[in-house]
């Protein structure tokens, strides 16, 4: 439902109304726009009882009336802050469990007594998800004003840093589910807890004094250009330089600390009121807000943001900033370190363009009152719990189905890359590659390598050509910046060099490759692509703001690198990235890993750059390679990310090998796949296997590869019988390899080899302790030769099922206090985790599942050579069913993927399957679990195809979100080689 920007005001109703407002923890944001709406209801006649933790001068300053009341209280904490850019994600949660979920029935008891004691008539909540409940419990209306929601925030940090906490996601959603409706901002995020929606524009303060009056007070003449720093607080160790600003500039300081500030500088009030400054100004510096947004767009400000760690709500504000060409990206980085000039100077270049309403306030008051009186403004189109439903209860990272809302703006759908599809490369149908293919060889002359066997290479390449173009275009409304960036990366006259790599679909193996498992891993159809140039740095065409960091280094033109990722949108982080290529040195020596992961880790929004310019570092250190010309490299990745397919593997291998071409590197396929190892596992600091890297590196299409992970034996390549079909469907949960969960996992898994390991050791030397459920007699005629196999034990995978039940299974704890396990074992012996001594970890389970996995593997293996029969089938299936419960019980499951594969048992043993030939036969987990693709295996027919299609809809239909679909193969890297290719001349600009 959407309302109209026109209107005539709040009118005062016949009655006087009573509202209670309840205003989240979390900043000053919330606060400010709540001042808005409650000033339009106290003009209107009505008492508002606001419920904040915020100082009262935040609403006294705006409103002085009887009617406003300001009770202190806080029922939640929203987002726990390290500094004014970093979220502590599992702070955030730990400390909304002890605010909110602790003291939740004593919360629960207080506000329905208070409610009932100022005999409220509406509810109204931004956006405190316990005052929705209480209002419910109480009998009475509410309704909440928010731009987002706390269960989308906090399904990020649920994933990422405390799965243990997943109930308060549950929780928060379903108090939002007793709202009656939901007043939704713009620039506002995935809230699908919420039966109905309203619409409203802009809720902005309103303005006290002109620009004129402003600048008038503050003694600053009109000519001169200045800026509002406003972070709400400066990041932590942070010293302001004169040197920072451009000549003749000067900068407001909202929220100072008590340092002494350069003469550029002006520290404000606390009590300062903000949108007559920032009206005032020629540009803001800050980080991105709803309050920052909503009056940067109001007063058609420029904008100069640095992106915060881990707040999802970013995004979508981002987008509506840059879709009204108000909004400047600065890196943190530069911000830190005073490299501003090249940013303000862009941003005062801008040219705002927003002319929707700012009215929100009036609007959204008016609503209040109809709603107070009676008025019903809910639907009932889809109930609370059918909304919860809706990616929350089996998503808990929520996604957007394309189509699914009436009302999301442009800015909004602007998710998709700038290809109008999902992933970052083209996707090409066959019937086109033809034509594509002649417009491709016309732009480019094709030194090395042939992209014909590959429609996507080829789209990959046509984009390419169209930079050119868009580098020339002067319509930034119209290009997305990640397209604008790579148009500055290439010189078109000099040589280019390409690189392809897929993803892969874990068809079994999985998380038991680190434990030494057999595995088996079908490189898929979507892949990664990576152009690479090297230029001497004098040649090299750089972006302003590494120009500037360079010339204010004053050492001329060094060796720089730039990355450009596409499709940066679709999960929160920055598209390019730059950095001086001495920095991976220290004195004449490569610097080490570990400095290397501080390196990046240092802003998670560039981050992601560890996996591509982490292969250089390795190059440096393994292969003592040195880069003296600047790279240039333009990512673009068809792999989804969190879905379980090696989306990072098939970057770090993409990247690495175009880099090793560019540089004239010969380096075979497996030796590739164990360099990319090292970057994920000791830059990114991921602890993943190598099946990974080996399938994308070496992989042919429509051919398992088996590896035996000792550590990458590759012993072959298994063909797939022509009546059997793989099929991965994505459950819609993100997956994170990098994430507690899988880390958790693996740590138990090296706890239980240590403990066998140990285990046989004392039954060598008769030196085990009676009670641990072994009985000495019964070991007499135990081999001692495996005994001191296991003894030594280097993978677990090298015990025998039967081995492992006899001798070691009742000696396994289900699990053990990491303290305990150190004080006893001193290490687990595993590189790349670390024991947290006061976390608790399985073990037995974690243990005992790569034993049996590697026995199901080679089972599945021979199985696939067998006689073709209904029986083959169904042992396969069987055999992916019993590694999926094994996922489970480790902990690695997920309600996503558990349903997709309770819909293959469905559709497998249904009446019509029984009553025809069964066509689909099991499915399991892939890669490293909790949540990511489920892996199908059936009979190679139309009927398959239909039932994965009949699945898709089944899973959409209970959830809202439509699976991906996984099918078809695609060769590795290897197979691929590389590209060169150079601009005709022509065809330059």
């Amino acid at each position: 439902m959407r309302i109209n920007e026109e209107n005539d005001g709040v009118s005062a109703s016949r009655d006087h109304l009573v509202f209670a407002y309840y205003v989240t923890g979390h900043g000053f944001g919330h606060a400010t726009r709540v001042v808005e709406v409650a000033r339009q209801l106290i003009l209107a006649g009505h008492d508002v009882h606001v419920v904040t933790g915020a100082p009262d001068f935040v609403f006294t300053s705006e409103i002085q009336s009887p009617r406003l009341f300001i009770r202190k209280v806080l029922l939640d904490c929203g987002a726990v802050q390290a500094d004014a850019l970093t979220v502590d994600r599992l702070a955030s949660l730990e400390k909304y469990h002890e605010t909110a979920v602790v003291p939740r029935a004593s919360i629960l008891e207080a506000e329905i007594e208070w409610l009932n004691s100022i005999k409220a008539d509406l509810v109204v909540s931004d956006v405190v998800p316990v005052a929705c409940r209480a209002a419910a419990d109480a009998g009475i209306r509410s309704v909440c004003v928010t731009n987002f929601s706390w269960d989308f925030i906090y399904a990020e940090y649920v994933m990422a840093a405390g799965n243990h906490h997943r109930s308060i996601v549950w929780q928060i959603a379903e108090d939002y589910s007793h709202c009656e409706f939901l007043i939704r901002l713009p620039g506002y995020c995935p809230m699908p807890a919420f039966r109905d929606v309203i619409d409203v524009p802009l809720v902005v303060r309103r303005l006290h004094k002109s620009r004129k009056e402003v600048r008038k007070e503050l003694g600053i003449g009109d000519d001169v250009k200045l800026v509002i720093l406003n972070f709400g607080g400066q990041p932590a160790g942070w010293n302001l330089k004169e040197e920072y600003l451009p000549s003749g500039w000067l900068c407001l300081v909202c929220g100072a600390s008590n340092q002494e500030l350069p003469p550029n500088f002006i520290k404000l009030a606390k009590d300062a009121y903000t949108p007559d400054l920032i009206a005032a100004s020629d540009c803001m510096l800050g980080k991105i807000g709803y309050g920052t947004c909503s009056e940067a767009l109001a007063f058609k400000l420029p904008f100069v943001f640095v992106r915060r760690d881990y707040f999802n709500e970013e995004p979508f504000l981002r987008n509506m900033l840059e879709y009204y060409q108000s909004g400047v990206e600065m890196i943190r980085r530069d911000l830190l370190t005073g490299h501003w000039k090249p940013y303000l100077e862009r941003a005062i270049s801008l040219k705002p363009c927003y002319e929707g309403g700012i009215n929100g306030g009036e609007i959204a008051a008016q609503i209040l009152q109809e709603t107070a009186i009676g008025k019903n403004y809910a639907s009932d189109k889809l109930s609370g719990a059918r909304r919860l439903r809706d990616a929350i209860i089996l998503g808990y990272q929520l996604q957007r189905a394309p189509g699914r809302d009436a009302f999301i703006p442009e800015w909004y759908a602007s998710a998709e890359n700038e290809m109008g599809i999902s992933g970052g490369s083209p996707t090409y149908q066959s019937s086109e590659s033809g034509s594509i293919m002649r417009s491709c060889t016309e732009d480019f002359e094709i030194l090395h390598g042939d992209p014909r066997d590959y429609p996507d290479t080829i789209g990959f390449l046509k984009s390419l050509a169209e930079l050119d173009a868009v580098h020339d275009s002067e319509k930034s409304g119209e290009t997305r910046r990640e397209r604008k960036a790579a148009a500055g990366l290439f010189n078109w006259e000099d040589e280019i060099f390409v690189s392809r790599a897929p993803g892969r679909l874990d068809v079994m193996g999985g998380i038991a490759d680190y434990s030494g498992s057999l595995v088996l891993q079908l490189p898929i159809r979507e892949a990664c692509h990576v152009a690479v140039q090297m230029n001497h740095p004098s040649k090299h065409r750089l972006w302003k703001h590494a120009q500037a960091r360079q010339q204010a280094k004053g050492q001329g033109s060094t060796p720089v690198l730039e990355i450009v990722s596409y499709g940066s949108e679709l999960s929160n982080r920055g598209p390019t990235f730059d950095m001086d290529l001495s920095d991976f040195m220290d004195g004449d020596q490569p610097i080490s890993y570990e400095k290397a992961k501080e390196y990046f880790a240092k802003d998670p929004s560039q981050s992601w750059a560890a996996y591509v310019a982490g292969g250089i570092l390795v190059l440096m250190t393994e292969l003592g390679v040195r880069f003296e010309d600047s790279i240039s490299m333009l990512v673009s990745s068809a792999v989804p990310e969190g879905k379980g397919v090696s989306s990072s593997a098939s970057v770090e291998v993409a990247s690495m090998a175009a880099i090793a071409a560019a540089r004239g590197l010969n380096i075979s396929p497996r030796d590739l796949a164990l360099l990319c190892q090292k970057v994920e596992n000791h830059i990114v600091g991921a602890p993943c296997g190598v099946m990974d890297q080996m399938t994308s590196a070496c992989g042919e299409a429509n051919k398992l590869l088996a590896m035996v992970c000792q550590p990458a034996e590759i012993i072959g390549l298994v063909e797939i019988p022509s009546h059997i079909r793989f099929w991965g469907i994505d459950s819609g949960i993100r997956h994170s390899i990098g994430g507690a969960d899988y880390g958790s996992v693996r740590v138990g898994t090296y706890m239980g080899r240590k403990m066998i390991k140990s285990t046989a050791s004392s039954i060598l030397s008769r030196s085990l302790p009676n009670g641990d459920g072994l009985n000495l007699d019964d070991l007499e005629d135990v081999g001692v030769e495996l005994l001191e196999d296991e003894a030594s034990l280097d993978y677990l995978c090298n015990l025998s099922p039967h081995r492992y039940e006899a001798l070691y299974a009742k000696v396994l704890p289900e699990s053990i206090l990491g303290e305990t396990f150190l004080e006893k074992y001193a290490d687990h012996h595993d590189p790349v985790t670390v024991i947290d001594p006061k976390r608790t970890y399985g073990v037995r389970a974690p243990a005992k599942h790569p034993v049996y996995e590697n026995f199901r593997v080679k089972a599945f293996k021979a199985l696939l050579t067998s006689a073709t029969s209904d029986e083959q089938l169904t042992a396969l299936g069987e055999l992916l069913y019993q590694c999926h419960f094994s996922y489970s019980v480790c902990g690695l499951g997920s309600d996503g993927t558990d349903r997709l594969v309770q819909l293959v048992q469905e559709i497998q043993h249904g009446k019509l399957s029984k009553s025809k030939e069964g066509t689909i036969y099991g499915a399991k987990i892939t890669g490293g679990g909790s949540g990511g693709t489920v892996c199908v295996v059936g009979r190679n027919s139309l009927r398959s195809s239909e039932q994965i299609l009949e699945i898709q809809q089944r899973y959409k239909k209970a959830t809202g979100y439509l699976p991906f679909l996984f099918e078809g193969s695609s060769p590795g890297s290897g197979k691929f080689g590389y590209l060169k290719i150079r601009r005709i001349p022509n065809k330059l600009n």
